[in-house]
């Protein structure tokens, strides 16, 4: 599912939306890096700041997803963007895969914008990718059939690694992380199907969840 075997062509025909957002991160990175004097002008009024959201604008809590601080930022969450949204796409379609993905991003800029003080900006398309994997935490925990083991094991041991470079690296905005993939979960239950009748946990999957969510608590309270 993770293992890309397009051409450059077929990928852009099979996955139009992934494409146009991976089209945007490209083109919000070079006006930013244009030697123009209205580029920083431009892309200052899309970066996610916090107190200037609280005086009422708005738009700079979806803004930031599409923007990135640097070209290590850009590469890592573009490569991340192609490795696990064709799948979403495929199996939400267009228009679903659209409103998840910046539904997720919404989601951890609100909680950012919730948790950090008014001095805080913040730019950055991980709040929509770690979306993205709790979805597929989803899939995994309610429809079993959808990925293969070799699938789950790279979600859980990739979501468990961008949750733990989080709590060690203070660049990392932790707070949209745990928002994002929190916000990706809970709108899973909108796209998806969940099972009618609940069955008693695996023992992996209640390990699983607690370690998860011990990361999730500890890393909520380091910015409290």
């Amino acid at each position: 599912m993770f293992v890309r075997t397009e051409t450059f062509r077929e990928f852009i025909r099979f996955y139009p939306i992934t494409s146009i957002l991976i089209a945007i991160h490209l083109l919000f990175w070079i006006i930013l890096i244009l030697p123009l004097s209205y580029s920083n002008l431009f892309i200052s009024q899309l970066v996610g700041v916090n107190g200037l959201i609280e005086q009422g604008e708005y738009w700079r809590l979806v803004t930031p997803i599409f923007l990135h601080s640097g070209f290590s930022h850009l590469l890592f969450n573009t490569f991340s963007l192609v490795l696990f949204a064709p799948a979403l796409e495929r199996l939400l379609g267009k228009s679903k895969f659209i409103f998840a993905y910046i539904g997720s991003g919404l989601i951890a800029n609100i909680i950012t914008f919730w948790l950090h003080p008014p001095t805080y900006s913040h730019v950055g398309s991980s709040g929509a990718i770690f979306g993205l994997l709790g979805m597929y935490i989803f899939l995994i925990l309610y429809q079993k059939h959808v990925l293969s083991s070799s699938d789950t094991q790279i979600v859980i041991v990739l979501l468990v690694i961008g949750l733990l470079m989080g709590l060690f690296n203070a660049r990392v905005n932790m707070v949209a992380h745990v928002g994002g993939m929190l916000g990706g979960f809970t709108l899973s239950f909108i796209f998806f199907k969940a099972p009618i009748h609940s069955h008693r946990p695996k023992t992996k999957q209640f390990y699983f969840w607690l370690i998860l969510s011990l990361l999730v608590i500890i890393g909520l309270f380091s910015y409290r």
